[in-house]
């Protein structure tokens, strides 16, 4: 195995921790692993691991080994993808992540004109509403929604999306529509929540401002299940209208207190990849697409 191979293995095991678990990644066998590594060493003259039954762990020799060949693979990958940029359109496979709701309301209805712009690329998507670790599972971008998390992500803001208060007609035509947000504290809210509790919701016009204390007895920290709940009749609903497209279109909810705008008024949408020096062509070309689709 030449060196730089042996590199990516050795970068391999310390990010998943384990031999057999870097195999599975490299699509190798255990001991194929294990030899690459005992090679490294005797190139090295330097043992990289600590290791007993239970635990791996780098040694000093292997901490510094590590950080000096993760910087060598990044050169190395960016000269590849430089190369790859000159006089050639962007190709490839395309790891994307996205939420459900924007999954299916923006995301797959841009897809066949991106696909039609750029024949060279293979898009694999994935919808979730699970926060997906991008490093660990290779995927190259994921779409996120509201106040980003501190991360060594780089973030790029693709769209923003009006936030809507919202019950179905038959929720409306029993409980009536709140007249004044005041009201909605006495009202069934359906409030994105992990546990019992009350969320905050504000409100203002023309200088008016409101503050309620949403509370009802169901929650769920899922919009999905939130938007499901109010198309039963169950309550009233917050959300960003890309995550009830479906519904409003339908009629199957209705926005109320119209007259009011929720504070914040949008939730912006952003597209976020791991951390490089330079941008991959083919997800640089969807993020700029994605911009100018939605025209933030």
């Amino acid at each position: 195995m030449d060196n730089l191979a042996g590199m990516r293995v050795f970068q391999r095991v310390v990010e998943d921790g384990s031999f057999s678990a870097a195999g599975r990644r490299l699509g190798m066998a255990p001991s194929s692993v294990s030899r690459a590594i005992g090679d490294l060493e005797r190139d090295l003259g330097a043992r990289l691991f600590q290791r007993t039954t239970r635990k791996l762990s780098l040694t000093e020799a292997g901490q510094v080994y590590f950080e000096r060949t993760g910087k060598i693979l990044n050169d190395v990958d960016e000269a590849r993808l430089a190369v790859g940029q000159v006089g050639g359109a962007p190709s490839g496979i395309l790891r994307v992540t996205t939420p459900s709701g924007i999954g299916r309301e923006m995301i797959v209805q841009a897809l066949p004109d991106f696909l039609a712009a750029y024949p060279g690329i293979r898009v694999v998507l994935t919808m979730s509403d699970t926060l997906v670790d991008l490093v660990a599972t290779g995927i190259d971008l994921g779409i996120r929604v509201g106040r980003l998390a501190d991360s060594s992500l780089i973030a790029r803001k693709i769209a923003d999306s009006p936030r809507l208060l919202c019950a179905s007609p038959g929720y409306i035509a029993r409980e009536g529509a709140p007249a004044h947000p005041s009201e909605l504290e006495a009202r069934n809210c359906l409030t994105f929540r992990r546990h019992p509790g009350a969320n905050i919701w504000q409100f203002q016009r023309n200088g008016e401002r409101a503050e309620v204390k949403a509370s009802g007895n169901f929650f769920a920290p899922d919009a999905n299940a939130l938007s499901a709940a109010a198309v039963a009749g169950m309550g009233l609903i917050i959300l960003p209208d890309w995550n009830i497209g479906q519904e409003l279109r339908s009629g199957a909810l209705r926005p109320v207190l119209t007259d009011w705008q929720i504070d914040p008024p949008t939730s912006p949408i952003y597209a976020v990849y791991p951390h490089q020096r330079l941008l991959a062509p083919k997800v640089r070309v969807f993020i700029d697409f994605l911009v100018k689709r939605f025209a933030i």
